[in-house]
């Protein structure tokens, strides 16, 4: 990654919608230059597609919570199933797979406390690998949305 893949990535991670031709006017190089850079960044892995931010809220879904998961006995067959179960939860937001105290760390999003606590209650503790659950309320939640690559130190 240069100087001129990172330009692009900042400004494709601000507005994915800009056309080439925007991309290569704030950058001040050749469309075809632009063109061919955003093309590699795609294929190399780096851009994985485009995104849409939902405000949940607006979609009747403000109560967000982190809810660590502790499973036993912890090995490979266990962890492969119950993450493949909360991924196809419609309340499940992210999915973290752990190392350290618990398994697993779910990032939900429901319409009110009854259905958080139906969520815990009625679908999680009801998995007999689970012997530990812990909710966590987000009163807010802010993201990075621009994300610039590592230094190297070369």
């Amino acid at each position: 990654m240069d100087e001129l893949d990172t330009a692009l990535l900042t400004l494709l991670q601000e507005d994915a919608k800009q056309t080439n031709k925007e991309l290569a006017r704030r950058l001040h190089i050749a469309q075809s230059t632009c063109l061919e850079r955003v093309r590699e960044l795609t294929r190399r892995g780096i851009v994985r597609g485009h995104t849409v931010d939902v405000d949940l809220k607006k979609i009747g879904r403000p109560v967000q919570a982190m809810v660590a998961v502790r499973l036993r006995p912890p090995d490979r067959a266990v962890i492969e199933s119950f993450r493949a179960f909360v991924t196809g939860l419609p309340e499940v937001l992210s999915v973290f797979v752990m190392s350290g105290s618990d398994d697993f760390l779910l990032h939900i999003a429901v319409a009110d406390n009854d259905q958080l606590s139906g969520f815990v209650l009625d679908r999680l503790t009801q998995r007999r690998e689970i012997v530990d659950v812990r909710t966590s309320v987000i009163f807010s939640h802010f993201r990075r949305t621009v994300v610039t690559p590592a230094e190297t130190g070369e």
